[in-house]
């Protein structure tokens, strides 16, 4: 079938998470106290590490920008999906489905390499301390920012140029709650061997290669460990890198299986909830994880809000 014989369509139906009535009505108020303590969660880890001094390291620099991702990344998917439940229109414009998705790979590439960086911010803490200063300097800090946001920039741009040149005929209803990159894919009447192509290459970048990179960081982190002689020691050592254990756990369980495992193994109802997982879950948890281990951003976070309290007293 020839595409140019095809009426491209010029908008899509986002489906939902469910396609019951019934359950909506849950379902909104469920992602609206998600989202609510998402936006909170991360904006008070952000106020708190800009507001104090001793917060501004290196470490809790790639924090403040994890938050900053976390809570854009979030605000690309979950209020179109409220809204979209609230008026009962599941529609979305073609431009507007472009740019959701390019918001969406652009937050989502930056989660996924800052948290590579910060693994390496901690490989250079625990097993080179006498050089931290030097390695992991203002400079080096900001241009792998600076590097990072570029990079997405690239890629995203990359993937909706490449998403642009296809048709889109007949059916038009896509299985999900966001425009994702996968089941569009799947709606197009064109080749999309090149876009299947372009996905691989992407994931092995900005997936499994910052995967790799974190696994080997903590092999050697695990190991300078090990040689700490006090029991104490050790146990600050490893206690330093649980919470951004626990992170790379929850982003890079569910984006692997979303954009590495094979095709024939994923269901529109498994890549639904790994979508959950890292444009909801993830970012509403990222607050709690470093904040309720972490002495110090505690102390900021107390410190933010007896001042606010202050003040408006």
């Amino acid at each position: 079938m020839e595409p140019n014989n095809q009426t491209s369509v010029s908008e899509f139906i986002l489906l939902g998470l469910s396609e019951k009535p019934e359950q909506e009505t849950l379902l909104f108020a469920l992602f609206l106290c998600m989202y609510v303590v998402t936006v909170a969660g991360n904006l008070l880890i952000i106020l708190a590490i800009s507001s104090d001094p001793h917060l501004h390291t290196p470490m809790y620099f790639f924090l403040a920008n994890l938050s900053l991702v976390d809570f854009c990344l979030a605000t690309n998917t979950v209020p179109k999906m409220l809204v979209n439940i609230q008026i009962r229109s599941k529609s979305i414009s073609y431009p507007c489905c472009l740019t959701q998705m390019y918001f969406f790979h652009f937050f989502g590439i930056m989660d996924s390499v800052l948290i590579a960086v910060m693994a390496y911010d901690r490989f250079v803490a625990i097993c080179h301390p006498l050089h931290y200063t030097t390695i992991m300097s203002p400079q080096l800090c900001g241009l792998l920012a600076g590097g990072l946001w570029m990079l997405s920039c690239f890629i995203s741009l990359t993937h909706i140029l490449l998403m642009a040149r296809l048709v889109f005929c007949g059916n038009n209803k896509i299985p999900h709650y966001f425009c994702d990159l996968t089941p569009l894919l799947r709606l197009s009447c064109t080749d999309t061997s090149v876009n299947k192509i372009f996905v691989l290459i992407v994931a092995g970048m900005v997936i499994a290669t910052p995967f790799i990179c974190i696994l080997a960081s903590y092999v050697r982190i695990i190991v300078a460990i090990m040689k700490v002689p006090s029991a104490g020691g050790r146990k600050k050592a490893f206690s330093t890198c649980s919470s951004h254990l626990s992170v790379v756990a929850l982003f890079y369980g569910t984006t692997i299986g979303v954009y590495l495992c094979p095709s024939s193994v994923r269901t529109a109802v498994k890549e639904k909830a790994s979508a959950v997982m890292y444009t909801a879950v993830t970012p509403m948890l990222n607050p709690f994880i470093y904040s309720l281990r972490n002495r110090d951003l505690k102390g900021a976070l107390r410190k933010l809000v007896n001042r606010k309290i202050t003040s408006s007293s």
